[in-house]
């Protein structure tokens, strides 16, 4: 049986099939349009989802999508109408697109996915994150809380799941959300919405969180149990077109920044201050789901899910022994949700639980033969090498990481979800005192302040950063501090904000962020085999069990999907080795390497 869930028109669009209960294939959108969070109708991605299954839309039995559109049109007809007339402009705005599109999607679904002749199912936002969440984890049963800006109604919910059943039990509703309140401080810090978060979660360890108390004394009233409610008065994404109101900026002191004018002490103390705030909400949303369920295995899904230091804290601080996250936490996530949710919950098939888990490393994206990349690069000229052994490959690889080379690396499929996990990475020595600022400026050409994930063999997690022994985080999902062995002394007090990025602070300086935190990725030979073992390489060169990773595009580039993003990526950047399976292209023999511009290349990517 054929399920297709597709996921559309608010932000990272995506398609899942889902095969006799099998994840076959899941990606977004924007891989394939190059246009980063594309919500557009998916057809890119479902044309390949068919593909990769050898599919027609006529061998399809159902077809989910990730929320009930009905349902989401009556909260924002509804809040017009509670805050009208100010919200004239932003209604305006917003009804053609519900018009001509969104309250018409069986018929836009149908001209998508001509010769389809079944119905479609809409489960509910939350039920779709939540089912993202449960279905593909490696547990029997487990509390399942949900976190994000909004779906219809409900912007936080939870519940519990067992075998091949969900349900959601309690839930939060719009206007009162911990991601829109963090989405407000994105906004009021200058970063864009939907997209900036995460920048917002890379500064905070630049800042102290001073404003914590003003937050949750003025602008929240943050419950026991996680819950929450905001104060209305300082928010104006009910009625206005931006996330803040006059009285917001009058409390914090001035105007939004002005999105890449010079950051502030002030930015990176708002930016630590909600997430202080944001993990203390999450600490407590998880304890009481523990004490509600009496679960010790914990599934999380939606946009919030993705804050990685959050997580952190729930795995340190919380009380369940076990926690699985959803790697496409946000909605390109509720594609694979929905599929899910029709498979198991409407027809009820039987679940058997898969170890390590039943989402393949998020691998679920296309590949590309030997036939497309040779014919792509001998159609552009490049000079090149290929390998019919990749364990050739995986030396030179290894080598060019310990020699210090910056490497684009494409290998099979790509994954699913907004981390580049080893398929569509950029790697290096994460013990180079220069590559956190090297890849920043010259490669990634992005804000100096943000930093670099490591990539570290499973085997080896405890020995670097302050986690279990072999402990798992697959999909770069959890925050943990590096060890106090591993650091080195640092005489850096008097250093402020940015400045902070001077000091050396441990063995493996690129991965270290100011505060001794990392975005820790372990690899092991099961979900990431080829990345496993260019890193059980480089160990025997170097001795280190860690390197950097990073996503192989340029700011406001999606992630790369095919052979000629990589090449053009790499031509229009300083990555020095270029690999795409087992071919392997080395700048300095680029016939074009003194053509190389970037500032040309950067003019096809809005900022993000």
């Amino acid at each position: 049986m054929n399920i297709l869930g597709i996921s559309a028109f608010y932000h990272d669009s995506a398609a899942c099939l889902v095969q006799d209960g099998r994840i076959v294939a899941a990606a977004q959108e924007e891989r394939f349009t190059r246009k980063k969070a594309d919500a557009s109708f998916p057809r890119h991605a479902i044309d390949y989802c068919l593909k990769e299954a050898g599919l027609t839309p006529a061998d399809l039995h159902h077809v989910a999508f990730y929320d009930k559109p009905l349902l989401k049109f009556e909260r924002i007809l509804e809040t017009y109408c509670a805050y009208a007339p100010k919200g004239f402009r932003s209604f305006i705005q917003a009804i053609p697109l519900w018009v001509k599109e969104k309250l018409h999607l069986p018929r836009e679904m149908d001209h998508g996915l001509k010769g389809y002749k079944g119905r479609y199912v809409f489960p509910e936002h939350h039920e779709s994150h939540a089912a993202s969440a449960f279905f593909p984890s490696p547990f029997e049963e487990a509390a399942i809380l949900t976190l994000d800006g909004v779906g219809e109604w409900a912007t936080a919910a939870y519940g519990f799941g067992h075998g091949n059943r969900i349900e959601l039990t309690h839930e939060m509703h719009f206007p009162h959300s911990l991601g829109m309140l963090y989405s407000a401080i994105t906004y009021y810090t200058g970063f864009k919405v939907n997209s900036g978060e995460y920048k917002v979660m890379g500064l905070a360890p630049y800042g102290d969180p001073k404003y914590k108390d003003v937050i949750l004394s003025e602008l929240m009233d943050l419950k026991p149990d996680g819950s929450l409610r905001l104060n209305m008065e300082y928010f104006n994404y009910c009625e206005g077109l931006t996330m803040t109101s006059e009285k917001f900026h009058n409390l914090f002191g001035g105007p939004p920044r002005e999105m890449e004018s010079m950051l502030t002490q002030k930015d990176m103390d708002l930016a630590a201050s909600v997430q202080a705030v944001t993990e203390e909400a999450m600490l407590r949303a998880a304890r009481h789901v523990h004490k509600e369920t009496g679960s010790k295995n914990l599934c999380l899904a939606g946009g919030v899910a993705l804050n990685c230091v959050g997580n952190g804290v729930i795995l340190r601080e919380g009380p369940f022994e076990n926690i699985w996250i959803q790697p496409a936490a946000g909605d390109a996530g509720g594609a694979l949700g929905a599929a899910l949710m029709v498979w198991y919950q409407l027809l009820g098939n039987p679940r058997t639980v898969e170890s390590p888990d039943a989402q393949r490393g998020s691998i679920l994206g296309p590949a590309f033969d030997k036939g497309t990349t040779q014919r792509f690069l001998d159609k552009v000229g490049a000079k090149y090498h290929y390998y019919e052994d990749e364990n050739d490959v995986i030396e030179i690889v290894a080598k060019a990481i310990a020699d210090q080379k910056v490497i684009g690396h494409m290998a099979g499929r790509m994954e699913f979800g907004p981390r580049a996990l080893g398929s569509r990475s950029i790697i290096g020595d994460a013990r180079s005192r220069e590559m956190q600022s090297v890849m920043n400026l010259k490669i990634k050409f992005r804000e100096s302040f943000r930093p670099f994930a490591p990539c570290v063999l499973r085997e080896n997690v405890s020995e670097y950063f302050e986690m279990r022994d072999n402990e798992d985080s697959p999909y770069m999902l959890l925050v943990a501090d590096v060890r106090e062995d591993k650091r080195l002394p640092c005489n850096g007090d008097h250093l402020w904000g940015i400045e902070k990025l001077k000091q050396v602070r441990s063995v493996v300086p690129a991965i270290t962020h100011v505060d001794y935190s990392a975005r820790v990725q372990t690899v092991d030979p099961i979900r990431h085999p080829r990345l496993y073992k260019v890193m059980k390489r480089f160990k025997e060169m170097s001795g280190c069990p860690v390197i950097i990773n990073t996503s192989f595009n340029v700011r406001g580039e999606p992630i790369i999907c095919g052979p000629d993003h990589a090449y053009h990526c790499f031509m229009g950047t300083h990555i020095d080795v270029l690999v795409i399976d087992n071919f392997v292209l080395f700048k300095e023999e680029q016939p074009n390497k003194d053509k190389l511009d970037n500032a040309e290349y950067l003019k096809k990517f809005q900022l993000d």
